[in-house]
């Protein structure tokens, strides 16, 4: 089943019971789409790349620039000005030859990003600004895809992995977004370098457990976490009955694009 080089890849999660041969197979049949090759993904992709998820999928529209270096740590300073998609694909597969790496380069709106997520098991929401998150939450509950959901800003990051019809979705927490410039973006207030690392990983975390199904996912859970006195809190939630997406009586029945939409990604597969 496994090459000489793959066994000893891999030695360390077919070793552990919960993983052994058969998880292992698991993982390289498994597809991940991360959506975002900024700070979140950025560590996301490595981990889930080293892990030998079989195809990864990286949506991103933005070049690297200078200012993204002190957090987004698949990009390096000779990258500066190469669109990020291909920078993390490079970075990806030097890694691990093992994995596939789909490129989607330019914007994602309410047009076609439920086609884009339909080729994969999991969704990992890198993205950092509201609007994205909306979408890409409406999206992945409308096709029944599980993925997790993270944003960061100063010292503190939270997490939330949403199992559609199962589990609280991010409208259940936050029925509509914020009004523009209500809440400053990284950009403006600035973030910790390390944090995504730390958010990304658990992000990362859930995409392997959920490919496994071993362990219990952070459903109904909104783990937060402040860099700053280094500490963890959990909110426990639970589905909203009245959520406009998943309640009993749903409004929002259709994609659209919120304010913000056109800042995440344009869709051109590579």
């Amino acid at each position: 089943m496994f090459t000489e080089e793959q066994v000893e890849r891999y030695s360390r999660h077919i070793i552990l019971k919960e993983v052994g041969g058969k998880g292992q197979k698991k993982l390289l049949d498994g597809r991940v789409l991360i959506i975002g090759a900024g700070a979140l993904g950025s560590s996301a992709a490595l981990y889930l790349t080293a892990a030998g998820v079989g195809t990864l999928g990286v949506a991103d529209a933005d070049d690297v620039e200078l200012s993204n270096l002190q957090r987004q740590v698949i990009h390096f300073t000779s990258d500066i000005g190469r669109p990020k998609v291909q920078s993390a694909k490079e970075k990806m597969e030097a890694v691990n030859p093992d994995v596939r790496v789909v490129t989607h380069q330019g914007w994602v709106n309410a047009d076609n990003i439920r086609a884009m997520i339909r080729d994969y098991d999991f969704i990992i929401d890198g993205t950092d600004n509201f609007a994205a998150k909306f979408l890409i939450n409406d999206a992945c509950v409308m096709e029944g895809k599980s993925y997790s959901h993270a944003g960061i800003l100063g010292f503190f990051g939270q997490t939330i992995t949403v199992v559609p019809y199962e589990s609280t979705c991010y409208r259940c927490i936050f029925p509509k977004p914020p009004p523009r410039d209500t809440i400053p973006t990284c950009s403006q207030a600035g973030v910790i370098g390390v944090l995504p690392g730390v958010i990304g990983t658990l992000q990362a975390t859930e995409a392997v457990k959920f490919l496994l199904g071993k362990g219990e996912l952070l459903k109904n859970r909104l783990l937060m976490y402040d860099a700053l006195d280094m500490q963890f809190r959990e909110v426990n939630l639970k589905r909203n009955p009245n959520c406009p997406l998943c309640g009993e009586a749903p409004t929002i029945t259709e994609l659209r694009d919120e304010d913000e939409a056109a800042n995440i990604c344009n869709i051109h597969q590579k």
